[in-house]
């Protein structure tokens, strides 16, 4: 007998269908949980529940340097126990939560390929952009559930009518689908792209912002930036970018492939016209998930890329989300990923990202030759360990 082409001998023996109410025992972990958790919120305790006991939370969560929460968080993930990953601005892993939904629905899939079965993952789509949307900080109408970050961009810069006379500002540390992607429309179009380039050592939001106020104009309609560098790590401001084009008139996609998961947002507060992400990044998301938000003042402005069945204008979802058959799975198990993050909490997740990048950076400065020199470091390595490179889309 042959032996079988997949295995998952790696797992957990429990790992396939857990109750709901032993999540924070194996995100805790046995002894470990014993250890901090009050008496009753043991694994196995009647008392537990899916989220945090308040002890926890005011013991060390909200510490972002405290490495027993953390460790425990990583308990929850199939990682090689000598492994690090110091690249989640490119491919991340899921908790066993996420994987376990998206198992278990594919499984139910293939044991009842019906119609009649597969109903149910319409109203599953639908509780999932829900709890999307609120994590996100939007409303379920504005969001899409893309592939990935490429797409939304896609979207966005292939749908919005432009032609000769008009002019888009990007960003010139944008990624590629972001950036070729308007110099293939204008080609087609007819539109100008106008790059802009920010100082390699900017001392200030303001230094950041100069640039893109000067290129700003009468003829240009789009303003597009990754909200952060995944070359430079350097964080734009934003809020004020989309602020100033606003006031201008200027429409604003923003390329969120290396905040959606790494930091708290709130997208009606950020002012963006449209903001794309993925969830194979630091959502640790389902593989081949995305996000796109279209504002609901701007989604009478952007035609869709795909017209099929469930085609409508009625939200964002129905008109952008047509792409025929999809992974109904995956796109349902957006929900446990987004649970995972919020048991965490959005927050404590940015500032632990934030404590270790500011950690990697005081050492590595330590560490330079040209400590004591008086030269001033390059500007790239200023912000390169906010956000480690990422590639893949």
């Amino acid at each position: 007998m042959s032996a079988p082409l997949v295995t998952f001998d790696h797992a957990p023996s429990d790992a396939w269908y857990p109750p709901r109410r032993e999540f924070l025992s194996r995100l805790l972990g046995g002894a470990a949980a014993a250890a901090v958790l009050p008496a009753g919120m043991v694994a196995g305790s009647e008392g537990l529940s899916s989220s945090p006991p308040t002890g926890l939370g005011e013991s060390f969560k909200n510490d972002p340097v405290d490495e027993r929460y953390w460790s425990m968080v990583k308990d929850h993930f199939p990682l090689r126990e000598d492994l690090i990953v110091m690249n989640a601005a490119n491919l991340c892993p899921s908790p066993w939560t996420v994987q376990e939904a998206v198992f278990g629905l594919t499984r139910d899939v293939d044991g009842d390929p019906s119609h009649a079965n597969r109903g149910k993952f319409g109203d599953l789509r639908d509780e999932a952009r829900a709890l999307l949307a609120g994590w996100l900080g939007a409303d379920p109408e504005e969001i899409v559930i893309t592939r990935n970050t490429s797409e939304g961009n896609n979207v966005v810069i292939s749908g919005l009518r432009l032609g000769p006379g008009d002019e888009v500002v990007i960003w010139d540390q944008n990624h590629p689908t972001c950036s070729l992607a308007w110099d293939v429309g204008a080609r087609r179009h007819g539109y100008m792209v106008r790059r802009v380039a920010t100082p390699p050592d900017p001392g200030s939001e303001a230094d950041l912002i100069r640039p893109f106020r000067e290129a700003l104009s009468a003829r240009t309609r789009v303003l597009a930036f990754s909200h952060v560098s995944n070359v430079s790590g350097v964080a734009l401001p934003a809020g004020k970018l989309c602020e100033l084009a606003r006031e201008r008139g200027v429409m604003t996609l923003v390329d969120g492939a290396q905040t959606c998961g790494a930091e708290a947002l709130d997208l009606h507060a950020m002012g963006c016209d449209f903001f794309t992400g993925s969830a194979h990044k630091w959502p640790m998301g389902p593989k081949e998930t995305g996000v796109l938000y279209v504002s609901r003042e701007r989604q009478d402005d952007v035609w869709p890329l795909i017209v099929g069945i469930g085609w409508g204008e009625s939200d964002a979802g129905s008109k952008f989300e047509a792409l025929g058959q999809r992974d109904d799975a995956r796109v349902s198990a957006v929900k446990e990923m987004v649970e995972f993050h919020e048991m965490i909490g959005k927050r404590q997740v940015e500032e632990r990202i934030r404590a270790l990048a500011s950690e990697v950076k005081r050492q590595l400065a330590a560490r330079s030759p040209r400590r004591g020199s008086g030269q001033r470091h390059a500007g790239p390595l200023r912000g390169a360990f906010d956000r480690l490179r990422g590639d893949e889309r």
